[in-house]
């Protein structure tokens, strides 16, 4: 099932799937280095291998692979858009430029923060 990662210990192990290409799409969650194979998306660290499934290839379909395996980026960024926009219109009417860009770029990333970490804590809830 796309999402499910299996644990692949490296002294059990030491593997690595013929054509698995490096890559730096995907989150690393803390690995040295992650790969992807078709839909295969491997993670390594120190002493193991991470390994799952995503629904779609991002390197084929990025938009398809945001929307169906991490549809939290795009919520991240969707409220980093509106956060920002929002708050930034308020300050400007209010305060100097230089300020205005400095509070609008903090809520920006804030909200974005916000969106991204609360998204992710539903999507694993729900997995």
């Amino acid at each position: 099932m796309p999402g499910e990662e299996i644990e692949v210990p490296k002294e059990l192990r030491e593997f690595m799937i013929t054509g698995a290409e490096e890559t730096i799409l995907g989150q690393k969650n803390g690995a040295q280095k992650q790969y992807r194979y078709g839909n295969l998306h491997i993670r390594e660290y120190d002493d193991k291998f991470l390994v799952h499934t995503d629904r779609i290839d991002p390197r084929k379909d990025p938009i398809g692979h945001l929307v169906f395996d991490a549809p939290e980026v795009l919520i991240g960024l969707a409220c980093a858009i509106f956060g920002s926009s929002k708050i930034a219109r308020t300050i400007l009417n209010n305060n100097s430029k230089k300020l205005s860009l400095t509070s609008g770029l903090t809520s920006s990333i804030l909200s974005g923060y916000i969106g991204y970490i609360a998204s992710k804590k539903i999507k694993d809830y729900l997995e």
